[in-house]
């Protein structure tokens, strides 16, 4: 039906109604129209009006977002931040709020940036340049903040002000905006991750658009529940929260659809086409500059997965990410040859030390399998001493700990193991060597996440360096735990499987055990 006909349909029902009943319905359109901001028809209302907790608007460029997030402030809200990664973007939305809100309060500007409004309300814009600059506005509590356009922040700013997301106020709604068009670099693949039913693909329960589903977040990883309610993990309790993605087009812009704004996006070059044009979140995202996994290497390698891709094969080594307690995640990467097995995660609650991390390694175990362990930092010692004592093949890996290996070209020297470990898992995955990469990796998003998070530099003399994983913590806001065991797996893996293989051949005993792609490679010459 089109707008037309809608509006001639809602002529003809007026027309209808007594006099008392007509008057009824003027003085409710005319609070409505009081409010300083009134929504486009379509998706802009259908978010204005959404009951979740977190909101993803947005996802073509011209849909309204901006707007919808100042004209929620100033409709529907008494204590508000509007963020942006940048507070020199901020033109545009202060330039808007100026337009909605004048004779609504006083705006004060320079470094304040804030509007003081009639009925003791405030609506503050800031920018989120540095990674802790979260911190300027924690413990004030808000009842509405909006991350315009939201992938270009961190995960960690986001979710540590949502913890600020409150009010005292009688009857007071809170709330969270995020309007973005899909990310453009590899740091706001988080988005996909928290919206996935929306917006990944691959995710077995997809959702429809302003469908609410709730979530509750453990340990920096978000976790779909049921329903509202408090849920136990670890002894504690969540809250769910309820999110929707509501997608924005051009089109339902009336303000812009008639321009020649679609023209300008129909010029761009592909994938920011693709993705300022028709929104779409899979479009390609451009790599870091300093990306140590392409992002297509990764991809080309989970597409190679098959769930039965380990039948013939025996298994080669287990990587173990350790987690004893706190908010990380006790991970294993098993494999077997070059196909790498889904991961086996457990909250570092329920692995609070050597026991009970060798109890999940043995629920995994197979073949004799190899086991590494990451004991840098002094939390793996206690698993390797137990699995030890129980006739495990088992090496501790530490990655701080100095290399002496060259790159595959000759080309780089390492400054410890971490980089050594990382960039052989780099080479494996290299398609242009001989044959393609044989590497297969299920085709877990948040392992995706992990890998492309990792960022390289040179220093020295043609040294290596991979950066910390503190660091890249801070850009997923939760630890790389499925990464780095996954890395483990390949780069010691291969190591241990050989040493297995010598020490059986000197006992009689040769096992048939399928290493990485070098190792076959140079079997074959």
């Amino acid at each position: 039906m089109d707008s037309g006909l809608d509006l001639r349909s809602l002529e003809a029902v007026i027309a209808k109604l007594s006099t008392e009943d007509r008057a009824e319905l003027v003085a409710q359109v005319a609070a409505e129209l009081d409010k300083p901001f009134l929504p486009n028809p379509g998706p802009q209302t259908a978010a204005l009006q959404s009951l979740a907790d977190i909101l993803l608007y947005g996802g073509q460029a011209g849909g309204g977002k901006s707007a919808l997030e100042v004209g929620a402030a100033a409709n529907e809200h008494h204590s508000s931040l509007i963020l942006r990664r940048e507070a020199t973007q901020l033109d545009g939305l202060i330039e808007f709020s100026r337009e909605i809100l004048a004779g609504h309060g006083e705006f004060v500007g320079g470094n304040e940036n804030v509007w003081r409004l009639n009925g003791g309300g405030r609506l503050k814009f800031a920018g989120l340049k540095q990674p802790d600059d979260w911190r300027k506005y924690a413990g004030n509590a808000r009842d509405y903040l909006a991350f315009d356009e939201a992938g270009e922040f961190l995960r960690e700013q986001v979710f540590s002000l949502i913890g600020w997301l409150r009010s005292t106020r009688e009857g007071q709604r809170c709330r969270v905006i995020l309007g973005s068009n899909p990310p453009r670099g590899g740091d706001g693949l988080w988005l996909i991750e928290e919206f996935a039913p929306w917006l990944d693909p691959n995710y077995p329960n997809r959702a429809m658009p302003g469908e609410l589903r709730w979530a509750i977040v453990v340990g920096g990883v978000t976790e779909w529940v049921d329903g509202p309610g408090d849920y136990e993990r670890g002894g504690e309790q969540y809250q769910a929260m309820s999110r929707t993605f509501i997608p924005a087009s051009l089109d339902d812009n009336p303000y812009l659809r008639d321009t020649d704004y679609k023209a300008k996006l129909q010029s761009l070059p592909e994938p920011l086409r693709s993705q300022l044009l028709y929104g779409d979140f899979q479009a390609g995202r451009a790599d870091d500059e300093w990306q140590l996994l392409p992002g297509e290497w990764v991809k080309a390698a989970q597409a190679r997965w098959k769930p039965d891709g380990f039948k013939g094969l025996q298994m080669t080594a287990l990587g173990v990410d350790v987690a004893q307690g706190g908010a990380d995640e006790s991970t294993i990467a098993p494999r077997y040859g070059t196909w790498f097995a889904p991961l086996v995660v457990k909250p570092g609650k329920e692995t609070p030390d050597g026991p009970s991390i060798g109890a999940m390694v043995f629920g995994v175990r197979r073949d004799g399998a190899g086991v590494i362990v990451d004991v840098g930092g002094g939390y793996g010692g206690g698993a390797v001493t137990f699995l030890k004592d129980n006739g495990v093949a088992v090496s501790g890996y530490n990655a701080s700990h100095t290399s002496t290996a060259k790159s595959a070209d000759g080309q780089w020297h390492f400054l410890n193991k971490r980089a050594e470990a990382h960039w052989r898992f780099r080479e494996a995955l290299d398609p242009s060597q001989e044959g393609g990469s044989p590497i297969a990796l299920p085709p877990d998003p948040l392992l995706l996440a992990d890998l492309i998070a990792i960022r390289w530099k040179p220093v020295g003399t043609a040294k290596v360096q991979i950066e910390s994983k503190d660091d890249i913590k801070v850009r997923l806001g939760r630890s790389p735990d499925r990464g780095d065991a996954t890395v483990m797996s390949w780069s010691e893996g291969s190591k241990l499987a050989i040493r297995k293989m010598h020490d059986a051949a000197l006992g009689g005993r040769l096992p048939q055990v399928k290493v990485g792609y070098s190792q076959q490679k140079a079997g074959r010459r």
